[in-house]
């Protein structure tokens, strides 16, 4: 029993020094833009912490894990007897361990959309002024999505240049990554002040049957650059 007892301890040790170590490099780190610094801090780093969190869990085991409880004597002669059990400090401290780490993924996996209808895809069309040319590169575009704290540059299809009757128009998408009311999104162009938009969708949004109304920068600028968007899912 002291095997399997010392052999949890250790791997709740390294789950702890996994996430912990990782979660403490994004967070030193700030906002992500694309997700490569969370990516790497959980996958790159994370398992030195889970390493070290492997040999803190057995040593504290050993260390705290067991108390000697003394058994009362079968006669009034005899010597007491004392035999091993779980300290009840250490015990309550790896149940607050186990119920942050339980937490901490519960919350993880519930705000992400895909639960609810897959890999959703947010389309955004931008429409330039009238007599405004659209760039002649792809590189020359600079399209960022905000959602909840991080950042993704938005991609751009291969047909991304379009029109609108007269009036040029860019074409992008984004995918939704987590539930969050705060969603937004800038357009940045050569000589053309950056420019942002909020996505006003609930925290977990349905598919758009359409597009939503064109609309100007929150920020006033002279360009006048029309941004419109909707929400496609798998399911």
């Amino acid at each position: 029993m002291r095997l399997i007892l010392g052999f949890l301890s250790g791997l709740l040790g390294a789950l702890a020094g996994w996430a912990g170590l990782a979660a403490l490099i994004v967070l030193l780190a700030g906002p992500d833009r694309d997700g490569g610094i969370a990516m790497g801090a959980f996958f790159d780093i994370g398992p030195v912490g889970g390493v070290i969190g492997l040999i803190a869990g057995v040593w504290l085991f050993v260390r705290f894990g067991l108390v000697r409880a003394e058994l009362p004597a079968e006669t009034s002669d005899a010597a007491p007897q004392h035999a091993p059990r779980l300290s009840f400090p250490f015990a309550a401290t790896v149940a607050l361990i186990v119920a942050i780490l339980g937490w901490w993924g519960w919350y993880e996996f519930i705000r992400s959309p895909n639960l609810s209808h897959g890999f959703m895809t947010l389309q955004v069309e931008f429409r330039l002024p009238a007599g405004m040319s659209l760039p002649d590169k792809e590189e020359d575009v600079r399209i960022e999505f905000e959602e909840a704290s991080g950042y993704a540059n938005a991609m751009l299809p291969a047909n991304w240049r379009a029109h609108d009757g007269e009036r040029r128009a860019i074409i992008a998408t984004a995918l939704l990554m987590y539930k969050t009311r705060h969603r937004a999104v800038s357009l940045t162009l050569p000589d053309v002040p950056t420019q942002r938009w909020l996505i006003d969708l609930p925290s977990d949004p349905d598919p758009t049957p359409g597009f939503s109304p064109w609309r100007v920068a929150n920020e006033p600028s002279q360009a006048k650059i029309e941004m419109h968007f909707r929400l496609s899912a798998d399911r």
